[in-house]
């Protein structure tokens, strides 16, 4: 079973809880303080396999979850880091936010790898805050959440050469003729429901991969028949083979066909027509093959200064010419490049915590707004101290409020007028402000 489209839901692992313990010695019974921090979690990585060709896999399975990162130890001992989850996926995936508006990446290349989803930090130990003023802590840090939200996946089929025409044209039959592959074959419209890729071996090993697209029908750009779902797939390919029928036998016209599988294709993307084409005329073993086929070919040479090659995908005729016509064509094509984020994969930015900084480098940027009975803090560092800080121990709120002094974020509260007892907001975080 082929399928393209597939939603799946991701989670990265959380990191682990930093540790609160004492080293006590008969010396110091009072002890030092010496609790670790916590494991990082896990992050979610998407990674493109050959070995892979369809999305099938998340048809039944869509939760996908990284393991969390364990807590800190006793002796400054750093929980272990949660394990990284690798999803993999068929190359030619496009992966996009759930709304499907933005494009996250392109998994083009066997073996590229993007980081989906991150997995949180882990919580500093007590013995991480030990200072002139504060000599034994007893709190330490909550782990940071990981990263979590759904993606949509759409598989675009990598070929090199596409194969376009009507139903029933032979495509289907010219593809087990000429690579290994083996679709259903039949003598009704549609039999072809899904993309069926083969390998094409050249003696000059100059071998290639052809996709059978489904039969498009006028509208396609529309979804009429099965266009869309399969328009996308000829996106990917280098060269597009467009299959004629000149057998005289369906009461179609071939040139008419062409005309409008041309305007599908222009209609759903103009770059389509840009590719390079080579136009075939298949059962020309037909009675009337062989006189349909030159009036054919003598439109082409007149209209577009385009020759098409003449073969038949039953009996075989004309598809040694055919398959080194398209290794010739290919040849002279540049094998796309799709290019990938430099440097070491990148979590992607969850939409839902995006915010707009006016100066998105620096970590310690803030605002702060007054939104109905509620003040709002939002900045990339303030968040993550507000989640990680445990609000029910004394000594970690009085740490929070600390660092808040030392950002300026009270400064900013009190300048809103904020009293005692108001509610602030910090990402998911809320309490009670006290002076």
């Amino acid at each position: 079973m082929f399928v393209d489209e597939a939603k799946i839901w991701v989670k990265a692992g959380d990191g682990g809880k930093g540790c609160v313990s004492f080293h006590r010695t008969k010396v110091n019974k009072v002890g030092i303080p010496d609790g670790g921090k916590g494991g990082k979690g896990g992050d979610v990585i998407l990674k493109a396999s050959r070995d892979k060709s369809s999305l099938l896999d998340f048809q039944n399975r869509i939760h996908f979850r990284a393991e969390n990162g364990q807590a800190g130890q006793t002796q400054e001992k750093q929980g272990k880091d949660g394990q990284d989850l690798m999803v993999y996926l068929p190359r030619g995936t496009v992966v996009r936010t759930e709304e499907g508006e933005q494009v996250l990446v392109d998994l083009c290349q066997n073996g590229a790898e993007y980081v989906v989803a991150r997995g949180g930090r882990g919580g500093r130990g007590n013995a991480s805050f030990v200072s002139q003023r504060r000599r034994r802590p007893r709190f330490a840090e909550k782990g940071e959440k990981g990263e979590e939200t759904w993606i949509n996946l759409e598989l675009r089929l990598m070929a090199d050469v596409g194969i376009v025409g009507f139903p029933n044209v032979g495509k289907s039959t010219l593809l087990s003729r000429i690579s290994a592959a083996r679709p259903k074959i039949a003598e009704y419209p549609f039999t072809t429901l899904n993309p069926v890729l083969g390998v094409v071996r050249v003696a000059d090993d100059r071998n290639f991969v052809v996709a059978d697209i489904p039969g498009l029908i006028e509208g396609a750009h529309l979804g009429h028949g099965l266009g869309l779902k399969f328009l996308k797939h000829i996106e990917r390919t280098k060269v597009i083979l467009h299959l004629l029928d000149v057998s005289g036998t369906t009461g179609r016209d071939p040139l008419s066909d062409f005309d409008a599988i041309r305007k599908e294709l222009s209609q759903f993307d103009p770059a389509l027509n840009s590719k390079p084409l080579l136009v075939a005329a298949n059962k020309i073993d037909w009675d009337e093959g062989g006189h349909n086929f030159r009036q054919v070919q003598r439109f082409f040479r007149e209209r577009y200064e385009h020759s098409v090659l003449p073969v038949s995908a039953l009996t075989g005729e004309g598809l040694e010419r055919l398959v080194e016509a398209l290794a010739d064509l290919l040849n002279t094509v540049e094998r796309e490049h799709v290019s990938l984020p430099e440097g070491p994969p990148q979590p992607i930015e969850l939409k839902e915590k995006v915010k707009v900084y006016t100066a998105a480098s620096e970590e310690d940027f803030f605002k702060v707004e007054k939104r109905n009975d509620k003040f709002v803090i939002e900045g990339k560092k303030v968040e993550r101290l507000a989640a990680m800080t445990d609000l029910d121990n004394e000594e970690a709120v009085q740490y929070m409020n600390e660092q808040f002094d030392h950002l300026g974020v009270n400064e900013e509260l009190k300048k809103l007028g904020i009293k005692e007892g108001d509610t602030v907001a910090i990402g998911e975080v809320e309490f009670e402000f006290v002076e």
